[in-house]
């Protein structure tokens, strides 16, 4: 069974200047960060923000397509990790409620889950490989975050290869 996450944002990895996206186990205590691109990062933090361009941005032409086919995106899984790369689904339901799963980069993923409110969700596999617990008191999410910053302060991509 897949885990819901949240996207708690976007956030450069120092000094290395690598963008990484910040998700969050909805009922746990892990996080999980993804190393992106600068255009995916950008894509995810203009949608987390409601930031419309004047032109579609590739994630919103994606996202229109999909509706104009009369389908939808159900769920984006992340699915494994693999050799320091990371593997995500896109699954989709057509007008015949026909579910079709695409193959994408987690970074696409997480910027079209975001543009049409779908679900992310990641395997406990995943989880239990790259996910980061970092334990927190009630009421401390703020700190949470901050201690969390403070971890990939320290850290690297290749902290995370097999």
């Amino acid at each position: 069974m897949f885990l819901a996450m949240e996207v708690i944002g976007v956030r450069v990895e120092m000094p290395s200047n690598q963008p990484i996206v910040l998700l969050k186990e909805k009922d746990g205590l892990r996080f999980l960060p993804i190393w992106v691109g600068t255009g995916e990062a950008t894509a995810i933090a203009f949608a987390q923000q409601g930031i419309q361009p004047p032109r579609p941005l590739t994630h919103d032409l994606m996202r229109d397509v999909i509706e104009s086919l009369d389908a939808v995106l159900t769920t984006v899984h992340l699915t494994q990790i693999k050799d320091g790369i990371f593997y995500a689904v896109l699954n989709l339901r057509t007008s015949t409620s026909e579910i079709i799963s695409i193959s994408a980069r987690p970074s696409d993923a997480i910027a079209l889950a975001i543009r049409t409110q779908s679900n992310i969700l990641a395997s406990p596999e995943l989880l239990a490989e790259a996910g980061i617990e970092i334990p927190v008191a009630d009421g401390d999410e703020n700190q949470e975050v901050e201690r969390f910053k403070e971890f990939l302060d320290q850290i690297n991509p290749e902290d995370f290869k097999a």
